[in-house]
């Protein structure tokens, strides 16, 4: 049988995933939250403290709890693939390669990947979805070290990070993140369901090992209806985090 506590703290999770406590809001007092449950103080302490240890609430002493993130959230500071995330969410993450060729690496992937001009590597065109709505097109330039194992990974894997890491052992350490808009292409906006010249949310990323070495570089475009990006401030942390819209 589940405690009441725990019964608390995953009623409080829901809320908080819905934004019926926003990120920056506070909480209510823990009298109040008593008395909203029916239970003691003791309690909703044992529940606010759970979600304290997670992350997504934060106190002072003396002041009320302040929420800090949702599991809908995911911040930058943590390398996480958009399969892992969505997951974190309890959602769906949908992946179909579209495109897949070895070209020459050009200026730009040799300066991104670190590689020799026109050494092999592996471009992939991939349109990924949460729940079966496509929300995102990725196009992942891999280093020809990585290539043939991104290469013999089936076109509707769901998360090739992960594939990755089972059948290689290799860890997505480290990314680096731009983050801009732009206008979508025609073939994008057939892939996407949107509109040609509607502006999506790019991420241009390189990803590297713990040792630094480069994996991929990648242009991510985000359908601006179903993924958003916030900061969230504080004088000790200037997060980044990408979630669902609304």
């Amino acid at each position: 049988m589940t405690a009441r506590h725990e019964e608390i703290a995953d009623e409080l999770r829901r809320a908080i995933d819905r934004e019926q406590y926003t990120v920056g809001s506070r909480l209510p007092s823990e009298s109040e939250l008593a008395a909203h449950y029916g239970v003691s103080r003791g309690t909703v302490r044992q529940a606010v403290a759970a979600l304290t240890a997670e992350g997504l609430i934060g106190s002072r002493q003396g002041a009320r709890r302040v929420v800090l993130a949702s599991r809908r959230s995911q911040s930058f500071e943590e390398l996480r693939s958009f399969a892992q995330w969505a997951r974190a969410m309890g959602r769906e993450a949908t992946g179909q390669v579209v495109e897949q060729t070895y070209r020459p690496a050009t200026h730009e992937d040799a300066v991104r990947l670190q590689l020799p001009l026109r050494t092999p590597v592996l471009h992939v065109l991939r349109l990924r979805g949460l729940d079966g709505d496509p929300v995102l097109l990725e196009r992942t330039v891999y280093a020809d070290w990585i290539s043939p194992a991104v290469e013999s990974i089936e076109p509707d894997c769901p998360s090739v990070t992960q594939r990755l890491y089972d059948d290689t052992g290799l860890v997505f350490a480290y990314g680096e993140h731009i983050i801009d808009a732009v206008a979508c292409g025609a073939r994008d906006a057939e892939l996407l369901h949107v509109r040609r010249t509607s502006p999506l949310l790019r991420v241009r990323r390189v990803t590297t090992t713990r040792e630094g070495r480069p994996v991929e570089w990648s242009d991510d475009r985000y359908r601006p209806d179903a993924v958003t990006f916030s900061v969230h401030n504080s004088i000790g942390n200037n997060a980044l985090s990408r979630k669902t819209a609304e």
